[in-house]
């Protein structure tokens, strides 16, 4: 287990991406389940009113500082080799491990055929990676013959990872969920890494994700659907992480 950073009570875990990598490879080799949650300041302000969410965050393998903020909170701690693990990027350099240590991937999520053009486009950067299958689910809870059907491939396929690709806080309580009644070793929620990685999507550019604004490229994109999440999110982020710095608030340590 990672040392962690209390952000407004969730345990974000000291890591870039190099000792992530390692950490995920250490897991797969040695078989050891678990679920890695990659966090920024959505999933930490959704733990805020959530308990159980926020349960689910600090009882993953990995919490990973998806955002800046999470980086720059770290950084504020004394962690100077903390740096952004950013979901996109995390998968790009676990399927290049994967082209040597031979691990196997399953893919969860995105939109009707995203995760086979994922699959497509991935294999077309890393030729040897071993890909064992792929699962769209409905934008609902999966009913119990959906849940057995899910159950029974990736039992036949024995994924070392499975890759989730759903919006937070779904795919983390998927995971936690599911979890102990799936035959693969570590789960992953990577959100919108589905969507970049298929081009479905555009990502931000990288001087914009470097200085904490990939959030305003993808309001920009995607007003309707991420406006309310930032608009909301971002303030309220900011006020209560200067009540925990100052000392006005006290967040119990994860």
């Amino acid at each position: 287990m990672t040392n962690r950073v209390n952000i407004l009570g969730v345990g974000i875990s000291v890591l870039n991406l190099r000792t992530a990598l390692a950490a995920i490879a250490a897991a797969v080799c040695e078989r050891r389940k678990g679920y890695i949650c990659v966090t920024g300041v959505h999933g930490v302000m959704e733990a805020q009113d959530d308990a159980g969410f926020k349960k689910i965050l600090n009882d993953a393998f990995l919490c990973t500082p998806d955002g800046m903020p999470m980086v720059w909170a770290g950084k504020l701690d004394g962690h100077r080799e903390m740096r952004r693990v950013y979901g996109p990027d995390l998968m790009l350099d676990v399927c290049a491990w994967s082209e040597t240590s031979g691990a196997k991937h399953f893919f969860y999520g995105g939109a009707e055929g995203v995760a086979e053009l994922l699959v497509k486009k991935l294999k077309g950067k890393f030729p040897k990676l071993q890909v064992v299958g792929t699962f769209t689910p409905p934008f609902r809870a999966l009913d119990w013959i959906e849940e057995k059907s899910l159950v029974a491939q990736i039992a036949a396929a024995q994924p070392d990872i499975l890759w989730v690709g759903l919006s937070t806080p779904k795919q983390e309580k998927f995971m936690a969920e599911f979890l102990p009644n799936l035959d693969a070793t570590l789960m992953i929620g990577v959100g919108a890494a589905f969507d970049f990685h298929s081009g479905r999507v555009r990502q931000a550019p990288r001087w914009m994700q470097r200085g904490g604004l990939e959030w305003l490229y993808r309001f920009g994109c995607e007003p309707r659907r991420l406006g309310g999440r930032y608009l909301r999110n971002n303030p309220q982020f900011v006020l209560k992480f200067l009540g925990q710095m100052t000392g006005i608030r006290k967040y119990p340590s994860p």
